[in-house]
């Protein structure tokens, strides 16, 4: 399919806002999902980390 100009390629022959509303969607939550376990992952290394010290720290103690 080939436009006329840029402005009739954005809006898709009166579909453009659901075409692109579709692709920002799918982009979003690709990123998401791309985002989500590293920042889980980044969260549990940390809770870890405070855990080891603390186990150090008491063992220390005894």
């Amino acid at each position: 399919m080939a436009f006329e100009s840029f402005a009739d390629f954005l809006a898709m022959g009166t579909h453009g806002p659901y075409v692109w509303a579709a692709y920002g969607l799918s982009i979003a939550i690709i990123v998401w999902n791309v985002l989500q376990p590293l920042l889980l992952r980044r969260r549990w290394l940390r809770e870890q980390s405070a855990q080891l010290k603390r186990d150090a720290r008491d063992v220390h103690k005894s």
